[in-house]
């Protein structure tokens, strides 16, 4: 049981939980739009998401800061993750060409990639702490509804799809919310950016509960209101909101074990793999 914890905690700092969720996401997208992906495109942006979440905490893993131990792992293994991230970049960059070609596909994702870039930049140097998390919220939303969004049919972009990508940023933003104050002395202690440190706790707790509030009722209204072909994802976004509610409100567990709980139910929607 120690080695499988152990082994646990291995996954979750190298943020592969997060890849894992973010292959859901795009299935869930894609089944709502009524697109197949191949099996590369699941690959790439694995590669991406996994890139971009360790270098985000190489770089938070500064010398001379008191850590947890998730950050304190990526101080430790710095250079061997750089260039795992450098190499699998490349790798990812000519996979990108390869497959897509230098079509729209590509130029989109390049263009999303610049402006994700810019648009941290600027909420680095003059945004306050929240717009951070809800900011990669979007952009992680945006980016797994992004290539079933770009080939589906213009019919299938309805109404219901802007609801469930709606309702899915708001578990995203939901999630980070809930993280940020799971991690508000650290944060304090180390001077970073985030949402705890600009609300406050007990403010923060208070937007969390309200968050709660809205997505369990907008969940599920969809169950009751959305079509038969629909209502399968509003069972999974009521699934997913209601492992972070009872996971946030679990006072004897871990921080770890709080995060694990939480990152793993974005890889719920996999089972669409077997439902549908």
């Amino acid at each position: 049981m120690q080695f499988f914890n152990k082994v646990l905690l291995w996954i979750s700092w190298l943020s592969l939980d997060v890849v894992s969720g973010a292959m859901a996401g795009m299935l869930f997208f894609s089944e709502i739009l009524h697109v197949s992906i191949d099996l590369p495109a699941y690959i790439l942006l694995g590669m991406a998401v996994w890139s971009i979440y360790n270098l985000d905490h190489i770089l938070d893993a500064q010398e001379n800061r008191v850590f947890s131990s998730r950050r304190f792992f990526h101080q430790k293994a710095k250079k061997v993750l750089i260039v795992a991230v450098l190499s699998l970049g490349f790798i990812g960059l000519i996979g990108g060409f390869w497959w897509f070609g230098w079509g729209s596909v590509l130029k989109s994702v390049f263009a999303l990639g610049l402006i994700i870039l810019f648009a941290r930049m600027v909420i680095w140097k003059f945004g306050m702490g929240w717009m951070k998390e809800v900011s990669i919220a979007f952009f992680y939303v945006l980016g797994i509804s992004f290539l079933p969004l770009m080939i589906a049919d213009a019919l299938d972009r309805t109404l219901w799809f802007w609801l469930f990508f709606t309702l899915y940023l708001l578990l995203a933003i939901y999630n980070l919310f809930i993280l940020s104050f799971l991690d508000v002395e650290e944060d304090q202690q180390a001077g970073f950016f985030s949402a705890a440190r600009s609300f406050g706790a007990d403010r923060l707790e208070k937007i969390i509960y309200a968050i709660s509030a809205v997505l369990l009722g907008g969940n599920f209204l969809t169950l009751v209101f959305a079509p038969s072909f629909f209502k399968i994802f509003g069972v999974f976004l009521l699934a997913m909101t209601l492992i972070h509610w009872l996971t946030f409100r679990r006072s004897h567990w871990t921080l770890e074990e709080k995060r694990l709980s939480m990152e793993w139910a974005f890889s719920l929607p996999l089972l669409l793999l077997i439902l549908l």
